[in-house]
């Protein structure tokens, strides 16, 4: 029994080591690559503005609802919201794990099934998005001038992340679970995982636009590190 027991509390010891030097490995490799900054390309014109928005773990690229180039709110609809406000002139996307979306209103009702699949890109993803009035410029919210072609890549790289029905529209998820009267969910392409974040995401829509960004980061940290 004795023996028994102490080879658990050993095990038990292994792993507890293992998980440390893991988390350790991680956060220092994130650390590295983030500070990493991928430069801003050659200068292509300044013509429309964009915000990175974070709640200070996630970030959201922020765009115009409606310009000349694109009319989000023909697949983000204004009717999909709580509030159904047409007036609203921001639209502010995330990408992330569904389960975590849907599941945890707050940090406190996280689960740890919802964390592990998350972890390890074990569920689908969706998209959070938010409609917003007016931005302030903060700590969390950065103010980005772009031009136009760097804007369709923009625009083009987060249409990829949504998923489709069969008629082409996003597919709208109805639920309960929004934050407020001015969100809505839909499906998303791909999965999240500890190496594939919001904050990796919302990175490689900087990266597509041409924009100052990280080499990689699971961190909001990173990216705002860029635009101080």
């Amino acid at each position: 029994m004795k023996a028994k027991l102490l080879w658990v509390s050993k095990l038990i010891g292994k792993l507890v080591l293992f998980l440390v030097c893991f988390i350790g490995l991680y956060l220092g490799i994130a650390y590295i690559l983030s500070s990493i900054q991928i430069d801003r390309e050659a200068d292509q014109g300044r013509e429309v503005k964009i915000y990175i928005l974070s709640n200070g773990v996630h970030t959201d690229i922020v765009v115009p609802a409606i310009n000349d180039q694109f009319n989000w709110t023909s697949l983000v609809k204004y009717q999909h919201t709580l509030g159904k406000d047409s007036t609203a002139g921001w639209l502010a996307m995330g990408w992330g794990d569904k389960g975590f979306y849907l599941q945890t209103p707050t940090w406190a009702e996280l689960k740890a099934s919802v964390a592990f699949k998350a972890a390890f890109g074990l569920s689908s993803s969706a998209i959070h998005a938010t409609y917003y009035k007016k931005l302030n410029i903060s700590e969390q919210c950065r103010e980005i001038h772009i031009g136009r072609k760097q804007y369709d890549r923009l625009v083009n790289h987060i249409l990829a992340s949504f998923d489709r029905d069969a008629s082409g529209s996003p597919k709208h998820i109805e639920t309960n679970a929004v934050y407020g009267n001015s969100d809505a969910f839909y499906e998303a392409v791909g999965s999240y995982s500890l190496f594939t974040t919001c904050n990796t995401w919302a990175n490689n829509v900087l990266k597509a636009a041409g924009q100052k960004a990280c080499l990689w980061t699971a961190f909001d940290t990173g990216i705002f590190s860029k635009y101080e």
